[in-house]
């Protein structure tokens, strides 16, 4: 039994220096370890669920190059290639984006998804980046413009506007109950910005990707956390990523250790993108 053993140890070691390392964790797994993945290299493709959501995946509508870009695109290609297939997008809508992973149409829903409870409990997640908002005002308001931080806006002095039934709506009353709060009825714009520069309010809350694109359409405003134009803001904080049907620990392993050694250029790529959107 000692020589057997002594034996695998050899040949174990003899493999290492021949491969001229230990194994990478981000190594795709052996045939027989993922169905998943024998299933993707049978067929030759990767299919991912698509649908835009800046400035994680954004599609290109110019007729060149890729059709979608931004780092839930750029993760999808570096899965292809070390899978060695073709990437296919396949398009979902906000009822289907989740569905199509357990009705097995997809092997990846790529549409950038916040993680909730209610997610978890019927996939798992590839975690790359966050959402989060900010909280917006007049620049010529200087109770707001001069306010430090976000804690300041929760005080009886100032009104805060949100909309009824809106996402933000009970992130704000129980982050600002000493702030006065004022409901309106929602509209197609992303924040209450009516409510804003007609004086009503000082402040309101808005997703730090919305954020970019007002503060661009809009002149005079201004937001807290003042650190990176709010894109580094904590509240109301949510991980952002990718999407997998539940059961599949192998090959979500793998896709986290892939997306573990891509996360600067995830991370670069996202400002990219965002810096495009100014």
């Amino acid at each position: 039994m000692l020589g057997l053993k002594v034996l695998s140890a050899l040949t174990l070691a003899a493999s290492i220096v021949v491969s001229g390392g230990i194994a990478k964790a981000a190594d795709v797994p052996a045939a027989g370890a993922s169905p998943r993945i024998d299933a993707i290299k049978k067929a030759g493709v990767l299919r991912v669920g698509v649908l835009a959501n800046t400035p994680w995946l954004v599609e290109n509508t110019t007729g060149s190059g890729e059709p979608w870009e931004g780092p839930a695109w750029l993760l999808a290609q570096e899965y292809a290639t070390q899978l060695g297939v073709k990437l296919q997008p396949v398009p979902v809508s906000h009822e289907t984006k989740v569905p199509v992973l357990a009705s097995n149409q997809v092997d990846l829903s790529i549409t950038p998804l916040a993680e909730t409870p209610e997610r978890l409990k019927v996939v798992d997640f590839v975690l790359y980046s966050k959402t989060s908002v900010c909280i917006f005002g007049r620049k010529d308001n200087k109770k707001f413009s001069e306010a430090a931080s976000v804690d300041a806006v929760n005080a009886p002095d100032f009104t805060v506007a949100y909309f009824i039934g809106g996402a933000e709506e009970n992130w704000v009353k129980e982050r600002f109950p000493n702030a006065k709060l004022r409901g309106v009825t929602s509209s197609s714009a992303p924040a209450p910005i009516e409510e804003i520069m007609a004086k009503r309010a000082d402040a309101a809350a808005i997703n730090r990707v919305q954020w970019v694109l007002l503060n661009k359409k809009v002149p005079g405003l201004t937001a807290l956390p003042k650190e990176n134009n709010c894109q580094d803001s904590n509240e109301k904080a949510a991980p952002v990523g990718l999407a997998i049907d539940k059961g599949q620990d192998v090959f979500l392993e793998w896709l986290r250790a892939v997306e573990k050694d891509m996360q600067p250029k995830l991370t670069a790529d996202e400002a990219r993108t965002v810096e495009t959107m100014k």
